[in-house]
């Protein structure tokens, strides 16, 4: 749509709402916030009102099911005031008392009496912007669907012309439920609670319609901070375009460098694939490191071990988890797949990378992000985007995933191999005596690289790379055939003085 055709939009207060709107919601219309009880509507209505007030409109909030000490025991909740917000209550008037014409039983009193009163109080008022809580006790006092549907009717012509943009809030509680507000109202806001077998309920929204605007569409993951509303919007990578990164980016492990033909190209996505202890978090820990010491920024999603853990681990094999090059840094982030939703992972992910200037990403493991997933195919889905995103905005990603055995054959919970650029295994193998850990690039899309096998181990000074172990046969399967003379292995090569 041309910019000098584009409607005036009311912002709905909450950042990430906005986003998936394009900037708001169109001004002078009526739009339906439905959802079920405790699902968020309310305090989405509040912050839709507090946005007005800081413009400095004029807002009413008409509660029908709640009272005003109720809203403003929310509002304090989240650090809020409603002053300047004007909230008309009907309440029955046995609860003060006495008897007043506003303040109604809705068994003694007619739907127009309420209506006419509802009206009332917005002609005093002449709002920007009004929220009415809730269409259920309106539902209620109308008894049948022709009635309701012409009173919501009544309410969408009084506004239309008063340049006033209304939420209708419904909580979709009362018997006879139907879907014809759905087709009166401009926009439909869907907010939805799901409750896992196991961890924190997760929250979602859908937009399920917003005349003349090319909003976003799908789920949107949300939850309920002290504060409001946090949207996270849907990943969608190519909305998100930016020009090609060249280069490459070295461990800064010598021999490790050399199979990759000099490190990892930038825009391009690495998976570590090995079974427990092989090295997979200290070989991602070593290329984020590299990245801080040449002034870059990384970030760490840690899914399988706590921040002391990881920085504990750093400091065994020589790793400084502070390391700094100018003003680059390690940034690691501790994530719970209970209680943090895909989307909102991958909005981390997002901003870490457009506001904290992140150059690399890794994620350990996805054995961990997959548990916070419901469903395999909307975790390669998710996966698809998050990495054509990142690999579009010239980061370097590096996957961890462990394989379910230790020595022998070797089961992935997913295979997700065709989605990497390229794919680095690590394996377990015993010679000499001893448990080894082996490594080999198995493909690698923006280059050539090594074929070879190569013997590694984790040292005080950090990851040592040996040479080819051209002497073993079967190494990747764990119990290799050795065929050279035992100088050739790593630690003995180590103690001649071969690194």
């Amino acid at each position: 749509m041309p910019s000098d055709t584009r409607p005036s939009l009311a912002g709905s207060g909450v950042a990430g709402l906005d986003d998936i709107l394009r900037g708001g919601l169109p001004r002078g219309h009526v739009y339906l916030v439905e959802g079920d009880p405790g699902v968020g509507k309310t305090t989405l209505s509040l912050q839709f009102l507090l946005e007005g007030r800081r413009a400095g409109e004029r807002t009413i909030y008409v509660t029908l099911s709640e009272t005003k000490a109720e809203l403003e025991t929310v509002a304090a909740s989240h650090g809020w005031s409603l002053d300047g917000i004007e909230i008309f209550e009907l309440t029955p008037p046995e609860a003060l008392g006495d008897e007043q014409n506003t303040l109604f039983h809705p068994s003694e009193v007619e739907l127009a009496e309420t209506t006419r009163a509802i009206l009332n109080a917005c002609g005093r008022i002449n709002p920007d912007r009004a929220v009415f809580d809730s269409l259920s006790e309106i539902r209620l006092l109308a008894q049948t669907s022709l009635r309701y549907r012409r009173e919501v009717l009544a309410l969408k012509q009084y506004f239309a012309g008063r340049s006033c943009t209304v939420l209708l809030l419904d909580d979709r509680t009362s018997p006879g439920t139907d879907n014809h507000l759905q087709s009166i109202a401009h926009g439909v806001i869907s907010l939805e609670q799901l409750a896992p077998l196991y961890g924190s309920q997760r929250r979602r929204l859908r937009l399920a319609k917003v005349r003349g605007v090319d909003f976003r569409g799908g789920f949107h993951d949300f939850s309920i901070e002290r504060g409001g509303l946090v949207v996270f919007p849907r990943l969608v990578a190519a909305q998100h375009t930016a020009p090609v990164v060249d280069g490459i980016a070295a461990s800064g492990v010598s021999g490790l460098d050399a199979m990759l033909d000099g490190g990892l190209h930038r825009g391009t996505s690495t998976l570590l694939l090995g079974p427990a202890g092989t090295g997979k978090s200290s070989i991602s820990t070593q290329w984020a490191a590299a990245a801080a010491a040449r002034g870059e920024v990384a970030a760490i999603f840690a899914f399988d071990e706590t921040i002391a853990t990881f920085r504990a681990r750093c400091k065994s094999i020589g790793i400084d988890p502070d390391v700094r090059g100018g003003d680059g840094r390690i940034i690691t982030r501790q994530i719970d797949p209970a209680e943090v939703p895909p989307g909102q992972f991958a909005y981390q992910v997002r901003r870490a990378v457009e506001h904290d200037g992140v150059r690399l990403v890794v994620i350990d493991s996805l054995n961990g992000y997959m548990n916070a997933m419901p469903d395999e195919s909307f975790l390669i889905l998710q996966l698809h985007e998050l990495l054509t995103y990142l690999g579009q905005q010239g980061v370097v990603t590096i996957l961890v995933v462990a394989q379910h055995g230790l020595v022998g054959s070797m089961v992935s919970p997913t295979d997700i191999s065709y989605l990497a650029d390229t794919v680095i295994m690590l394996r377990h193998f015993e010679a000499d005596g001893a448990l080894r850990r082996a490594l080999s690039v198995l493909k690698r899309r923006t280059g050539k690289h090594e074929s070879a096998i190569r013997e590694f181990r984790l040292s005080d000074n950090g990851v040592v790379v040996g040479e080819p172990l051209s002497r073993f046969r079967g190494v990747l399967t764990g119990v290799p055939t050795y065929q050279g003379p035992a100088s050739a292995l790593l630690e003995k090569s180590a103690r001649d003085g071969v690194a």
